[in-house]
């Protein structure tokens, strides 16, 4: 099953009107279909260096799952593990995709854990952060639509047409049957 076959299954038990579910089901579903885009490039094109973001489709995906696995440890209230954009792995399209669905629930049991209002705290280079549960969830999903935009534009460069799509509107439209 390709990662948009089982993020469209794992959105389809989703209700449909919490910002805080439509965004989770999104954000999988959004990083589904940049990695069904990248399944159909090379090798190459999959690592090709651009001037922007992490700079790879490879670097900018793993960078994406390495912040959400880094901040599911500080909702979870437990050390950071070792950052995978850090480990110098050359990640397939299909590790990548099944990293993408062990990761996206990992963070969707974390967001449903705890209230959002409550504190939760963040150790960065010897100092220590404080955030809402929600803040951090809010920051996660837009890091992810962030870091997927530049993904577009290497796409784009690669000469790929049409371009995956990548909106919460077009989610709604081809999930969700909006319209």
């Amino acid at each position: 099953m390709s990662s948009r076959g089982r993020a469209a299954a794992t959105i389809a038990a989703m209700p449909k009107s919490d910002p805080l579910e439509i965004l989770l089901a999104f954000d999988q579903w959004a990083t589904g279909q940049i990695l069904d885009e990248c399944a159909k490039l090379s090798e190459q094109q999959f690592h090709q260096k651009f001037e922007i973001g992490p700079g790879s489709l490879h670097m900018s995906i793993t960078h994406i799952l390495g912040a959400m696995q880094t901040w599911t440890a500080t909702l979870a209230e437990r050390e950071r593990p070792p950052r995978i954009e850090e480990d110098g792995k050359r990640r397939s399209v299909a590790e990548l995709a099944a990293l993408l669905q062990s990761t996206m629930a990992a963070f969707a049991e974390q967001a449903h854990r705890r209230p959002l209002d409550e504190r939760v705290s963040r150790v960065r280079e010897g100092k220590t952060y404080q955030f809402t549960r929600g803040a951090v969830l809010t920051h996660v999903l837009t890091h992810g639509m962030h870091h997927r935009a530049q993904c577009l534009n290497m796409l784009r460069h690669l000469g790929v047409k049409p371009l995956p799509p990548s909106s919460v509107s077009e989610w709604a439209v081809r999930v969700e049957g909006a319209g």
